[in-house]
């Protein structure tokens, strides 16, 4: 996969495998990327919880990474990350 999200997807896959859980706030994710997030992204958790096909690029790149969302808040604008295996 290459894109937008690409970036994220190996940030995750390249932490340690001790690393269990990552909190980011979207500033960080952003960083990241190099790459704003769509409004849509700070407005509205539903953005975050996408199914994993179609075109919703976001969500598989921490999917394929093997990490899945714990937690989420739209209003603080962080997002908690855990492994999903």
């Amino acid at each position: 996969m290459t894109g937008k999200y690409m970036p994220l997807e190996t940030y995750l896959r390249d932490l340690p495998a001790s690393k269990r859980e990552v909190a980011l706030g979207f500033e960080e994710i952003e960083g990241i990327l190099n790459n704003k997030l769509p409004s849509s992204a700070y407005e509205d958790q539903r953005w975050w919880e996408h199914e994993t096909e179609g075109n919703h690029r976001n969500t598989r790149s921490w999917s394929n990474a093997g990490w899945k969302i714990e937690s989420l808040d739209v209003n603080e604008k962080r997002v908690k990350f855990v492994r999903a295996r």
